[in-house]
């Protein structure tokens, strides 16, 4: 198993000039969760442009299908990221997952107009609002989900109440 390295996976992303915003776990994080990750995830503009930029950051990754049979055929370029939505990769830095149109949202444009730039290390990185997040992990309704909208309400909670009056 790859060492995850989410500041080397952000680094191959601007390095390539991909359109993306940071959402999931890492987000959360950023936004003040204690929860802990193991993967980070994206919403990717799916512009033709932004899918071969994608492509290439992915091919510098050594990406490849998380949990897919190693014989499945798989051609990591433009055309399929445009064919499907939401990819889990495997990388040489750990878990990597890439989603077009994240749960209960419209994709990158609706996602980027709320997100603010944070900084990782010296980069600076689109990341998803509190809002958002919340958004998206009430549309996914998984357990793991739910669990996490208590943290991130109280997160709010706590932003809310230290607002001046």
């Amino acid at each position: 198993m790859a060492r995850f390295d989410p500041l080397r996976i952000l680094d191959v992303l601007a390095e390539h000039e991909v359109r993306h915003v940071v959402i999931g776990g890492m987000a959360a994080a950023a936004r003040g969760s204690p929860s802990i990750t193991q993967d980070i995830a994206i919403c990717y503009d799916r512009s033709p442009d932004n899918l071969e930029r994608l492509a290439r950051a992915l091919r510098a990754l050594h990406a490849h299908l998380r949990g897919a049979p190693e014989d499945i055929p798989f051609l990591l370029d433009a055309k399929t990221l445009a064919n499907g939505d939401h990819f889990t990769f495997a990388t040489d830095v750990g878990d990597f997952d890439c989603l077009g149109t994240p749960a209960g949202t419209a994709g990158y444009n609706d996602l980027a107009s709320a997100a603010t730039p944070l900084e990782f290390d010296g980069l600076q990185v689109l990341v998803t609002s509190l809002d958002d997040l919340i958004r998206m992990k009430r549309a996914a309704g998984r357990p793991k989900d739910r669990i996490e909208l208590e943290v991130l309400g109280a997160l709010r909670e706590e932003i809310e109440r230290d607002l001046p009056s």
